[in-house]
């Protein structure tokens, strides 16, 4: 069973600036319904504005509500934000939270938009608003659900916006594995970074991972685990550098949640970027991507005492 999280504002009307395609989010759902396998959706609140506030600076997100934020911090977001882009971004950041809630009780679940990982506290960057994962990493943390998350970001580009927010705190570890060569010019510093070169295909990823992934459950001792799992460090992403096939991106999901099953530890994950000319492909990578995880999932009981709590 697939739990998914969505909301019919995750498709919001395409703002008249700006590159970024909004399409996906609808095709992913349109893919996974097309699947057949078993799957159950929810639909998310949005999130309440002092959960925004405890991350974001409250007049940046005084800014977004009103649908005024200057027009330089829409141009490093990409796109204006409009009155439904407010309305997506609250909802994409309570389903982040939400399917935090389900993977407490089912293992596994999935927000079918979302991994802002871009977003800093005053302003939104690289087609990211609020962040979604440092916003519902410190709710779970602050309402006592979880003590130690960990934040795997396996999106191409680096999580600079998450490893900024979180970097004073030493309950949130941030490993963001990416493409050195790409987008943002300037990294962050998260706790770990792993720099991969152009071209990287499926052994040599698979490789770094397996090496340094293990390490950090056991150096960390997390209870929560948020994902970043992004599918544009495929081959044929129009803005990755590397070369993962598509087992190879099943490989390295079925390897997350895998190595986080195996402790008993709850998984959350978010779409992360995706990119292309054709937009169906795309959302069948992300498709498959939940799938996969999904199916690791259904092979480990729920032992957990967070899951039993639920």
């Amino acid at each position: 069973m697939l739990h998914v999280v969505h909301h019919a504002d995750y498709m919001a009307p395409r703002p008249e600036r700006g590159t970024f395609k909004f399409d996906k989010y609808y095709l992913v759902m349109e893919a996974l319904r097309a699947s057949n396998a078993a799957l159950t959706e929810h639909a998310p609140f949005p999130m309440p504005r002092k959960w925004l506030e405890a991350v974001h600076d409250p007049s940046y997100v005084d800014e977004v509500f009103r649908a005024e934020v200057p027009r330089e911090k829409e141009r490093r977001i990409g796109f204006p934000v409009t009155p439904h882009i407010a309305s997506r971004v609250r909802h994409t950041n309570g389903g982040t939270w939400l399917a935090a809630q389900l993977a407490m009780k089912h293992g596994y679940a999935a927000n079918s938009a979302a991994g802002s990982h871009h977003a800093l506290h005053d302003t939104g960057a690289g087609y990211c608003v609020f962040n979604d994962l440092a916003v519902a990493a410190n709710r779970l943390i602050a309402e006592e659900d979880a003590r130690r998350i960990l934040i795997v970001d396996l999106d191409v580009h680096q999580g600079d916006g998450t490893a900024s927010l979180t970097a004073a705190r030493d309950d949130i570890f941030t490993l963001s594995m990416h493409a050195e060569k790409n987008f943002p010019v300037r990294k962050a510093r998260s706790n770990l970074d792993v720099a991969m070169p152009d071209g990287v295909d499926d052994d040599g990823y698979m490789e770094a991972l397996a090496k340094h992934l293990p390490d950090v459950f056991a150096q960390f001792e997390p209870d929560f685990v948020f994902y970043q799992a992004g599918v544009d460090p495929h081959t044929d992403d129009k803005l990755g550098r590397l070369s993962l096939s598509d087992d190879g991106l099943v490989a390295r999901d079925r390897f997350v949640v895998r190595e986080a099953r195996a402790r008993a530890l709850p998984i959350a994950s978010a779409l992360g970027g995706g990119y292309g000319d054709d937009q169906r492909e795309v959302g069948a990578r992300h498709a498959r991507s939940m799938l996969a995880m999904a199916k690791e999932n259904t092979e480990f009981p729920a032992t957990s005492a967070l899951f039993r709590e639920a």
